[in-house]
């Protein structure tokens, strides 16, 4: 059988240097447990446009499309910030999105014990935090159309559209329900049903599906609003939180501090299965380009290679493989190795990325 494939993308600032470590655990998987990928690199974001002069040249989107799996590094940084919208990094991020019509978020929040005390709320209220927000990711306000800068009168106006069908809503649904049947069985639906009626209609489409083929998962409904206080105040009451695209942008933000870091968080972007039964997917970590630090060695690769795990779960139907990896980095926490974002002023002197990366392969060495 032929190798699956990856495309890689490390993108812009800080991409390339954690993207490097993920490389080396691919590499590792390799050698070590006799699972071999087919990789190509490529461009996207700044540095496709500095080449192509676009955020995504065609050939990466045709790579993209036939690849079993896409890794994202980080797109964008201030060097890009005067460039028209349409050809700003962040628009390759979006077209991926679009035309590989990954419409499934999944953003883990998950705070190791080893980190517990750094995150910025109360221990108790963090410790063994393991939830996942589910996004719906191509439609909503930041699709809807219409939308763009308008004269009206002696002013401008600024418009965009939030708009959902009822299918779009079913399937991320369904993609939740079916998420939670694999961990604790229970859904926090999330939107503004008190004041917008793309709220009205999502509440009832996801209860429709609820109540016709998902009876056995606990579904609750909350508004948007007070889903970010519950986050803060006591976020270990939910399990999956499904939401739309706009508040799942900063939702999924809210719960990633209650872990301490951004440096820590995965994500991956799913859409409908392909004839071999593996969804179209991207999988790139929360943090962004992070140009204050880019080249100084001090990016956290973590949240990078807890994507690749994402990937080998999710893609490639390799969950022990992916688990193995997830406790080779809580091993490295356990044992304190913490890069610089992990650290306040008096803790002593913070790994490398390079160090990190070196630290989580022994670990994986260690696991053999």
């Amino acid at each position: 059988m032929a190798n699956p494939t990856l495309l890689i993308l490390p993108g812009d600032g800080i991409g390339p240097e954690v993207m490097d470590q993920v490389t080396r655990i691919i590499d590792w998987f390799g050698a070590k447990r006799d699972l071999t990928f087919d990789v190509e690199t490529d461009l996207v974001g700044g540095a496709a446009y500095d080449k192509h002069g676009t955020p995504l040249h065609d050939d990466t989107m045709a790579k993209a499309l036939e690849a079993d799996a896409v890794l994202l590094g980080a797109v964008g940084g201030p060097k890009y910030d005067d460039l028209d919208f349409s050809v700003k990094p962040e628009r390759g991020l979006l077209r991926l999105r679009k035309e590989m019509d990954l419409f499934s978020n999944l953003r883990p929040a998950q705070c190791f014990d080893a980190l517990a005390d750094f995150s910025s709320l109360k221990k108790d209220v963090v410790a063994g935090l393991d939830i996942m927000i589910v996004r719906e990711l191509t439609s909503g306000v930041y699709f809807g159309e219409p939308r763009g800068i308008f004269e009206e009168g002696n002013e401008r106006v600024g418009i965009n559209t939030q708009r959902y069908t009822e299918s779009e809503i079913d399937r991320v649904a369904r993609s939740a329900f079916e998420l939670a049947r694999r961990r604790n069985n229970k859904v926090c639906s999330m939107e503004k049903a008190n004041v917008m009626e793309s709220g009205i209609l999502w509440r009832e489409v996801v209860q429709r599906v609820h109540d016709a083929d998902y009876p056995d998962v606990e579904l609750s409904h909350m508004y948007a609003d007070n889903g970010a206080m519950q986050l803060v105040r006591a976020p270990k009451q939910f399990d999956v939180i499904l939401t739309d695209n706009l508040f799942g942008d900063i939702l999924s933000d809210c719960a990633a501090m209650l872990t301490g870091s951004l440096g820590m968080l995965p994500s991956a972007s799913l859409g409908a299965p392909n004839a071999d039964g593996r969804p179209k997917a991207l999988y790139e970590p929360v943090h962004g380009s992070a140009p204050d630090i880019t080249g100084q060695g001090k990016a956290n690769p973590i949240a990078c290679i807890l994507s690749f795990a994402m990937a080998l779960r999710y893609s490639f139907d390799q969950g022990d493989e992916a688990t193995r990896l997830e406790q080779a980095v809580e091993k490295v926490l356990a044992d304190g190795a913490r890069t610089a974002d992990l650290m306040g002023p008096e803790d002593g002197t913070p790994l490398s990325t390079t160090e990190m990366g070196d630290a989580i392969l022994a670990a994986l060495d260690a696991s053999l």
